[in-house]
């Protein structure tokens, strides 16, 4: 068959992967043969429903874009997941944006415990960002998903942006995507089908979103973050590490020599201390099971697949091994497994955290 291009970004058209560029459904490439008008299912959505959909870039093209975006007078709006904060900043952000100011939103607020106030995740971010050298003119909390503080985002977006383009930029899974959808949604007040798509630009590179005064929000492409545990699930047990509802944090008492295994996916080994409580933010449908240390491997290589799910047993082949990571906590502290949740530890304590091979573990000063 001949190579065919989507008529509204450039992509070359594919059938097989819904998550890669230019993809349709064989019968709606049937129907653009016909008409003559072959666009990729992103262009048709973007077209008629104005919905925005994330496409995935490589890590080149993505340090292409921003190189752009620093050899351009812009606000950059960066979104990052605060369920995994760690696992959502973009690496060298800093050094690409210098000059150009940085409005951080902390997105899916709605999944931390309603307990949490606004002010002290706000506090939290800002340390964090500083110490990834990010220093932010704001921090914003929203949940696109429940349309939380958007119009907030929007009224911060346009004072800080003073006459500016704005870039939206950040990793896959933070719910950008959703993000943008519902600030169009908020300024033209539309949820109605629209024949015409409002963004001249829908190339793979950005998507170009006019504002009144000539310049324009620009929606960039998601980049692909190596070593967060999505990468090694099924499309089925990926709602296990992307949480949509309230997590309800569970505490364990401990003694040394326990270990705590989450699902089959990571294990969390108390090793000496006092006995004390570990409290563990997690999907709410995600089971743990304790144990004793000193069976705990070979508990692993049995029960992996069956009573310790994700992964499935038809993903069992393709899991990596769990890697062990040893620290010493003197002060509460959260362990990070990226992507996954965290443990919080609130007193000394030698502990182990065994997570997939590639996926990040760390420590960070406690969110809760």
């Amino acid at each position: 068959m001949e190579e065919l291009y989507c008529i509204g970004c450039g992509a070359q058209i594919q059938t097989k992967d819904k998550e890669k560029a230019g993809y349709t459904p064989s019968a709606a490439l049937e129907k653009g043969l016909e008409t003559g008008e072959v666009y990729c299912q992103r262009c048709f959505r973007l077209r008629h429903y104005n919905e925005i959909t994330d496409v995935n870039i490589s890590d080149d093209e993505f340090l292409k874009l921003l190189h752009e975006v620093g050899d351009s007078q812009a606000l950059v709006v960066n979104v990052v997941d605060i369920f995994d904060f760690n696992g959502s900043i973009i690496p060298g952000l800093p050094r690409f944006v210098a000059g150009n100011d940085v409005l951080l939103v902390g997105n899916k607020k709605d999944i931390l415990p309603k307990s949490v106030k606004d002010g002290k995740v706000t506090q939290w971010l800002t340390e964090r960002a500083h110490e990834e050298g990010i220093r932010p003119v704001d921090v914003v909390l929203t949940s696109a998903q429940n349309n939380t503080a958007i119009r907030e985002l929007i009224d911060k977006i346009d004072a800080y942006r003073k006459g500016r383009d704005v870039y939206v930029v950040g990793v896959t899974n933070v719910g950008k995507s959703t993000l943008i959808n519902a600030i169009i949604q908020e300024i033209t007040g539309d949820q109605n089908v629209i024949t015409t798509s409002r963004f001249p630009g829908t190339t793979l590179d950005k998507i170009e979103i006019p504002l009144d005064d000539g310049s324009y929000i620009f929606d960039t492409p998601g980049i692909i973050h190596r070593h967060q545990m999505a990468h090694y699930l099924s499309a089925k047990d990926l709602k296990y590490v992307s949480p949509k509802k309230e997590i309800k944090p569970k505490t364990y008492q401990l003694n040394p020599e326990q270990t705590l295994f989450l699902g089959g996916l990571a294990r969390f080994d108390y090793i000496s201390g006092e006995k004390q409580g570990f409290t563990v933010f997690l999907d709410n449908n995600l089971k743990l099971h304790r144990t004793k240390m000193i069976g705990a491997d070979a508990f692993y290589d049995k029960h992996v697949g069956s009573l310790l799910m994700p992964p499935g047993p038809k993903d069992l082949a393709g899991f990596p091994n769990l890697v062990k990571h040893e620290f010493t906590i003197t002060e509460k502290t959260d362990i990070v497994f990226s992507g996954l949740g965290w443990i919080r530890v609130t007193g000394k304590a030698r502990i182990a955290a065994w997570a997939p091979e590639g996926v990040a573990v760390l420590l960070r000063k406690a969110l809760i």
